[in-house]
């Protein structure tokens, strides 16, 4: 396992990447947010911001995200931001592994047991066999091997499609070669948003021995193949029991206190099987153990937890103060699991 601690030399290539990949127009946006939504002065804001980026690790999205604005140097030093996770994945995830998590299919492959689902590849020459598995399930999922925030992903009805031949040829061509079933997830996921298979990301840390779990949030869609914020989908984090700390939000600004569509209160979730779901994220992370830091996708089931898929650069899921009136993120979690 690498040596505990996050050396100088990954931050000072993250920071240096970052200065030549800057948008300053989208800075100042942001701070243009910022500055609306809680009420301070706009260049002290911008200020505020470049030095937080430049020698706190904090990246510009998550200043807006976690209302750095108003929080103070104390509190701010409790959330977990992306430059760290991002410095976290480089260390901890190996380089020679990644790919099982970058491409779907391999990840299948790889993880095939933990999924709890058909699947199938979309080849050269087995059109029938596609018609067979889409007509046994009714509906399928088809995804694109590389994609992230739930692009690449599509959601097809068998009883649309009138030739199979075109339609598997139309597929292979736009490289949508992953097929799967349809996850049906728990009741209490589908009373909030039924028309979407709403996933759990739940962040960890495995050490060798045992899985430690960092953070865990609460995605909900809008009815769409996708619950990601590209969607119109939003998320909410979850106490270590699995209850919502509070209402939803997304990365735009918008607070969801009740479920657009369902109308179920978001801070009255209640995410079932959470000892069930300890116990699954502690056998994934043992399938690739050379991967230590992910973010896991999973959906809770009637018969308990399925995987979606992992993500080896892990990403950021955090408390919103204004949202939720705490003012403390993760990161202590993160420091005790992997003493950096």
């Amino acid at each position: 396992m690498p040596p505990k601690g996050l050396g100088l030399a990954p931050r000072l290539r993250y920071l240096a990447g970052r200065a030549r990949r800057i948008d300053v127009g989208s800075v100042i946006e942001r701070a243009k947010e910022a500055s609306v939504s809680h009420h301070k002065w706009m260049p002290a804001v911008l200020v505020d911001m470049l030095w937080q980026a430049g020698f706190r690790n904090v990246g510009f999205q998550d200043y807006i995200d976690y209302d750095f604005a108003i929080l103070n140097r104390a509190e701010r030093a409790t959330y977990m931001t992306h430059p760290v996770s991002n410095q976290l994945s480089q260390k901890y995830d190996h380089p020679d592994y990644r790919h099982i998590f970058q491409d779907k299919v391999e990840f299948d492959q790889v993880f095939s047991e933990h999924l709890h689902r058909d699947w199938m590849i979309v080849e050269h020459g087995n059109a029938d066999a596609l018609r067979a598995f889409a007509e046994r399930l009714g509906t399928i999922v088809t995804k694109e091997p590389v994609g992230q925030a739930g692009t690449g992903v599509h959601r097809y009805h068998a009883a649309d499609v009138a030739d199979w031949d075109t339609f598997h040829a139309d597929l292979l061509s736009r490289g949508e070669l992953l097929v799967e079933e349809v996850i049906v997830q728990h009741a209490a996921l589908a009373a909030v948003c039924p028309g979407t298979v709403n996933t759990t990301r739940v962040t960890a840390f495995f050490d060798g021995e045992k899985a430690h779990i960092l953070a865990v949030a609460q995605k909900f869609g809008r009815g769409a193949v996708s619950d990601q914020m590209t969607f119109g989908g939003f998320y909410t984090m979850l106490d270590d029991d699995g209850r919502a700390i509070g209402a939803g939000y997304d990365s735009h600004g918008h607070v969801y206190e009740n479920h657009p569509d369902s109308g179920v209160r978001i801070a009255d979730f209640q995410l079932p099987m959470m000892d069930e779901v300890r116990a699954f994220i502690d056998r994934v992370a043992r399938v690739v153990p050379q991967v230590q830091y992910v973010g896991w996708d999973i959906v809770v089931t009637p018969t308990g937890p399925v995987l979606v898929e992992g993500n080896w650069g892990a990403g950021v899921y955090e408390n919103k103060p204004s949202v939720t009136g705490i003012r403390t993120g993760h990161k202590a979690r993160y420091r005790a699991a992997i003493g950096f």
